[in-house]
């Protein structure tokens, strides 16, 4: 849950900033003057590219939540066993014994989005966040009935 609250406060406040931006973006294009107009321009481009980036993470995030909603009520979410270091972070040898039967598993049923799910966390759990987002993307499109090429 705490996740989640930061996440809200974080993209508040980015928001705001987005705001603030663009405020200042019509100041200058008002000011007439060539160079202050193309500051002002470009200062519309950054929150319209900040805020795609803002959309589309969150909806990533709130679909994936999604999923780990419905594999927990299935039973299916994978048990966090891991063996960690005395600093609390997840054994790297630990990480990558779970990894390999993941994947194993996620390639005997590549329909799976379960095993995607579960080949995501993963990932994740090795410390390789783009290719657990790469395959959380193809368990949310498999989920979704959407096509996925290899």
């Amino acid at each position: 849950m705490g996740g989640k609250i930061t996440y809200v406060f974080l993209a508040t406040v980015l928001v705001l900033v987005f705001g603030v931006v663009a405020m200042e973006g019509v100041l200058l294009l008002l000011t007439g003057e060539p160079a202050a107009m193309g500051m002002g321009a470009v200062a519309f481009l950054l929150p319209a590219v900040g805020g795609w980036f803002l959309w589309k993470n969150t909806s990533f995030a709130r679909r994936a939540n999604r999923l780990a909603a419905e594999l927990e009520a299935e039973g299916g979410l994978p048990v966090d066993d891991l063996r960690r270091t005395q600093g609390g972070r997840i054994d790297r040898d630990s990480a990558d014994e779970v990894f390999a039967r993941r994947k194993a598993e996620a390639e005997e049923s590549p329909e799976d989005w379960r095993c995607w799910f579960r080949l995501a966390v993963a990932y994740h759990d090795a410390r390789d966040t783009p290719r657990a987002r790469k395959a959380m993307q193809r368990a949310i499109a498999l989920h979704e009935g959407r096509t996925v090429s290899a």
